[in-house]
């Protein structure tokens, strides 16, 4: 049975995507079947992995809102082993219609409940938000990887989400855990990075992965070509530093 982890921070910019996309590539890469689900009305996954979110007649919106499955939605990627259910521009008035439907917490979990089996993982890119679209990603999934910048504004935000996490855990998925926390975009130059990577160490503790996503041009170049780092430059800073992450979530899974 696939292990569904959503990619979290109420904090847009911070890497999430990118980490993402970027750890369902290389889990593929190590043989493992990913499916890279995109809720993020911005779309930000789909274009990542060379989709036009405007050319797609068919999305997650039609799994949400159509009670479509995300078998006749999904698509394949350039990287084997690696799916996509993808989001266009009508993800953008999902939350709003959500708001009428029956169970509206539950209905991503049921739908890719279905296809559970298929993969060895699910990662889904929730949109920087804690709004009903989070909350679906949230009741899906068996736990949440969080990225952080280190800087002053993101351990602001990190309080908020954990008690967000916390009540959507007591009321709606009792099993969430937290998987992991990685730093990201990380300027080691930075003294006040290495004073908040501190801070958050001892914040998650033994929840922080030692792997830190370093700046890296590289990387922020990678979306607009439509591929994951591992495509368009596996040998740079930031292909070494993601590739080394995963192997360090695969080790840690049962």
């Amino acid at each position: 049975m696939g292990k569904i982890i959503s990619f979290t921070n109420k904090k847009g910019g911070v890497g999430k995507t990118t980490t993402a996309i970027n750890m369902a590539a290389y889990c593929a890469e190590l043989g493992k079947k990913v499916l890279l689900v995109d809720i993020d009305s911005q779309g930000n996954a789909t274009t990542g992995l060379g989709f036009s979110k405007s050319a797609l007649k068919k999305s997650v919106y039609n799994v949400l809102i159509e009670e479509e499955k995300v078998a006749a939605n999904v698509l394949p990627t350039q990287v084997k082993l690696l799916d996509v259910l993808p989001a266009n521009v009508d993800l953008t008035g999902a939350e709003v219609d959500l708001v009428y439907k029956r169970d509206r917490e539950r209905i991503l979990k049921e739908a890719l409940e279905k296809v559970r089996n298929d993969y060895d993982y699910i990662f889904i890119d929730c949109p920087p938000s804690l709004g009903l679209l989070t909350v679906n990603a949230w009741v899906a999934s068996d736990s949440v990887i969080i990225p952080l910048q280190a800087e002053y504004y993101a351990l602001e935000g990190v309080s908020q989400l954990m008690n967000t996490i916390a009540m959507v855990k007591q009321h709606l998925n009792p099993a969430l855990k937290i998987e992991g926390v990685v730093i990201t975009m990380y300027d080691g130059r930075a003294l006040i990075a290495k004073q908040i990577t501190a801070e958050i160490k001892k914040f998650f503790k033994s929840k922080l992965y030692e792997i830190i996503i370093p700046r890296n041009v590289r990387l922020s170049e990678a979306p607009s070509h439509g591929v994951p780092i591992l495509i368009h430059d596996p040998k740079c800073v930031g292909a070494r530093a993601y590739r080394a992450l995963t192997e360090e979530f695969l080790s840690k899974q049962n």
